[in-house]
């Protein structure tokens, strides 16, 4: 989020957050030193928070849109415990591969279900409920995400969506590229929807939460 936080404040934030346990800094390190875009990794910020809902919340059950390298749904799996279990959804064969070996060494192997192929097609098959949901995956899509994860969230389930300000270019009103399309329609979308209250919040690169309200 370069330029909309400064990068003091961004050390200094960084500096007062738990360190990531050892099989995470692994992954991370790895991530950082052999993928062409590191960026697309879960961060620091966003990996405490993950972990904090999942701890306040009790979630169990956890769905991720977008495995990339694994940092995530090892993070959601350890926090969750042995009882967790947790679906992730990946479609690119590199991503896959590194996945499921960064899983495998993780330890936490029993309590993943690594799924392959496109989201949009899979969503429809899986059936919930859902504790937690994390979507980090195409931006683009992420509208078609939400709508088809809303109906299995939990009662007390939570939405966790990150790269809402794709870099400050959700800011820039002539910057029309599908992906920051797709994060402007997600957030009016969430804004507008009278199932779920939501909050965006200024951490990492913009993560938007968003969980069902109260019945009456």
């Amino acid at each position: 989020m370069a330029g909309l936080i400064s990068p003091a404040a961004e050390r200094h934030a960084l500096a007062y957050t738990s360190e990531l346990p050892d099989e995470l800094e692994q992954i991370a390190q790895w991530t950082l030193a052999n993928m062409p875009s590191p960026q697309m990794m879960s961060g620091l910020a966003e990996i405490r928070l993950l972990e904090a809902l999942i701890a306040v919340g009790g979630a169990r059950t956890a769905l991720e849109i977008g495995s990339f390298t694994g940092a995530g749904a090892v993070a959601i799996a350890r926090a969750m415990g042995p009882l967790g279990r947790l679906v992730t959804l990946e479609r690119d064969p590199e991503h896959v591969e590194i996945a499921r070996r960064h899983i495998a060494q993780s330890g936490y192997a029993e309590r993943i279900d690594l799924v392959v192929g496109d989201a949009i097609t899979i969503l429809p098959t899986l059936e919930g409920p859902f504790d937690l949901v994390y979507i980090d995956a195409y931006k683009p899509e992420y509208p078609l995400y939400y709508e088809a994860v809303v109906p299995m969230l939990a009662p007390r389930g939570v939405i966790v969506a990150d790269n809402l300000f794709r870099g400050g270019a959700v800011l820039d009103e002539h910057n029309n590229d599908p992906s920051t399309r797709g994060m402007r329609e997600f957030t009016e979308r969430v804004q507008a929807d009278e199932r779920t209250s939501n909050v965006l919040l200024t951490i990492g690169d913009g993560v938007m939460l968003a969980w069902l309200r109260p019945q009456a």
